[in-house]
């Protein structure tokens, strides 16, 4: 079969499911994992044949997304803030929108990080907590860029601290020459969780904890609902809020005086969500709006 023709069939099929410019990118992202082509491949080579020995695996592939999987389950990884992480249903699919989140905390982090560099081999390291760290893409994120960061990650998925557990970094761990992140089951809504998990001189403390009621569930697509873990998603609509007071607790009881947190909200609980923070005692709330002006992160600190 020319690789054309199945790119047409392909974007063909999946247009019931997605605009034609996100069918053609999802088939486009297929086509390059299992084939190794570019986005351009089947228009300046119109008559590239696909080696029939890697047919079926795609036709397989293409099976699942007509069904409405996630691409990225279908291939097993998603990029996100330049590493490519691998992922499967145990685990959200990592977005740009906590991309955000790890941005601010990431130059936080690193400003910390150089004024104690100073200090030489004296100098302490940037500690850092991940609530809810899933496939621990914030926890990777920051270990890998910010230099000194001991970085924890905590869920109550083991599959999910599974998946945490063995991102392929090993090979950028000894380049960098960076701690890996460690990785606890805990369950954040349970106090007793904190013990043994930090003392009280966490510089930082991100989460992308659950934040999506119950009654938004008629809003979400197919390939959200049907496909990704209800347990990183949804929160009661009579306690929207439940993950954000445990969260100030876990933070009011690990921040360092200097520290600060960053946690990834529900647009329309900003106020809300701020005003747990600020009765936890952190006199220093804000809401970050993401690109399209909503509210997305909010940021606290002492």
């Amino acid at each position: 079969m020319l690789l054309k023709d199945f790119i047409s069939g392909a974007v063909s099929a999946l247009e019931a499911l997605y605009a034609r410019n996100e069918a053609r990118a999802v088939v486009s992202r297929l086509c390059s994992d299992v084939l190794g082509t570019e986005s351009y491949t089947h228009i300046v080579e119109p008559a590239r044949e696909i080696d029939p020995r890697r047919l079926p695996e795609l036709e397989e592939m293409l099976a699942r997304l007509k069904s409405g999987e996630p691409v990225q389950y279908v291939t097993g990884h998603a990029e996100f803030c330049g590493f490519d992480f691998r992922v499967t249903p145990d685990v959200l699919i990592p977005r740009q929108e906590t991309e955000l989140l790890c941005r601010h905390a990431g130059e936080f982090a690193s400003r910390l990080s150089r004024m104690r560099s100073s200090s030489g081999k004296f100098a302490r390291p940037v500690r850092i907590i991940d609530l809810c760290t899933g496939s621990g893409c914030i926890a990777w994120s920051l270990a890998l860029t910010v230099p000194m960061a001991e970085v924890t990650g905590v869920d109550i998925s083991e599959k999910a601290l599974e998946v945490a557990r063995t991102q392929p970094f090993s090979n950028l761990v000894k380049e960098r020459g960076v701690r890996p992140p460690q990785f606890v089951l805990r369950d954040v809504l349970e106090t007793a969780a904190l013990d043994g998990v930090a003392g009280n001189s966490v510089d930082l403390i991100t989460s992308n904890p659950p934040y999506v009621t119950e009654s938004e569930k008629r809003l979400m697509s197919g390939n959200v609902l049907d496909y990704e873990p209800h347990l990183a998603l949804f929160v009661p609509d009579d306690d929207p809020l439940l993950y954000y007071r445990a969260v100030a607790e876990w933070s009011a009881r690990l921040l360092s005086e200097e520290g600060v947190g960053f946690t990834e909200i529900n647009e329309a609980f900003g106020d809300g969500v701020s005003g747990i923070f600020l009765s936890a005692g952190f006199r220093h709330v804000d809401v970050i709006p993401d690109l399209s002006g909503r509210s997305r992160i909010v940021r606290y600190s002492s």
